[in-house]
């Protein structure tokens, strides 16, 4: 009797483990253990995990999975490039390098054209590039805008700006630029409906909401009154809600990403409630 390597029971006898086999089970799995020498049994298991069903499957997500990241790491160059050439006024190569970029962010993501949503990249620690799509969809409504033939895909891009704008901290920044390109805009309705969509989305006290998890919990609705009856009476106060909605979109997404801080933040946010709610 001796005894396998690769399960550690004793045997009659064990065999000298295949190249092909050997280099199939890497493939599905880079980093299971091999030994040079296995049992019948340890053979028979590889090859089912090498060659069956369940095994295929799994290369198959991992090659799945390692597209994905080599898309992910492209994303930047196609971003910079479409800058690029909207320095250059080259609108309409850079609308084709911008379309590509989200298509690509789409595909990551598992979901159809213009069907991306920030609570995909929230979920997914990604929460930087939320204000990087939020550019791109900016920069495609100005350049649809210039064609009539682009009034489908425009209206598309002012319905996902509204949805992202929101989630980042160039919200009060962007709504001042369309209001200004609204009066000059072939499609003034559009950039209208952008507007007051964004508006609508817009998720307001983020970090309360976050840590509250609902836009309607009491505590949340208390900073409200705060911020308007109190806070933006005044010169001061004006100023700090300002810069709260500067850094509290990305303070938030954290937020979300370690939800085991939320308790804490919680209670921090129900003593400054008690400390500034009228007597």
């Amino acid at each position: 009797m001796v005894t396998c390597p690769q399960c550690s029971l004793q045997v009659s006898e064990i065999f000298p483990l295949p190249i092909e086999l050997r280099q199939k089970v890497k493939e599905v799995d880079p980093h299971f253990p091999l030994e040079d020498q296995i049992c019948k049994s340890c053979m028979n298991a590889l090859q089912r995990q090498a060659f069956g069903a369940s095994g295929i499957l799994l290369a198959q997500e991992r090659a799945k999975d390692l597209k994905k990241k080599k898309l992910w790491q492209n994303r930047v160059a196609l971003v910079r490039n479409g800058h690029a050439l909207m320095k250059n006024q080259l609108f309409s190569e850079a609308a084709v390098s911008y379309e590509k970029y989200l298509r690509l962010v789409e595909v990551v993501f598992n979901c159809g054209p213009g069907q991306l949503t920030p609570e995909m990249l929230k979920e997914s620690a990604k929460t930087a590039e939320l204000t990087v799509i939020t550019g791109v969809y900016w920069d495609l409504i100005r350049i649809y805008d210039a064609s009539e033939k682009y009034s489908g895909r425009q209206r598309i891009a002012a319905k996902q700006l509204a949805k992202f704008v929101s989630y980042t901290p160039i919200y009060g920044d962007l709504v001042k630029k369309a209001q200004v390109f609204m009066k000059s805009a072939r499609r003034p309705e559009i950039i209208k409906s952008f507007l007051v969509a964004s508006k609508a989305q817009r998720p307001r006290c983020f970090i309360a909401t976050s840590a509250f998890e609902t836009p309607r919990a009491d505590e949340v609705i208390a900073l409200r009154q705060f911020r308007d009856k109190s806070l933006k009476t005044t010169s001061g106060g004006r100023t700090l809600v300002y810069f709260y909605y500067k850094i509290s979109p990305k303070a938030a997404c954290f937020l979300d990403q370690q939800s085991w801080l939320k308790p804490a933040v919680r209670a921090i946010l129900r003593f400054v409630i008690k400390c500034v709610r009228p007597n």
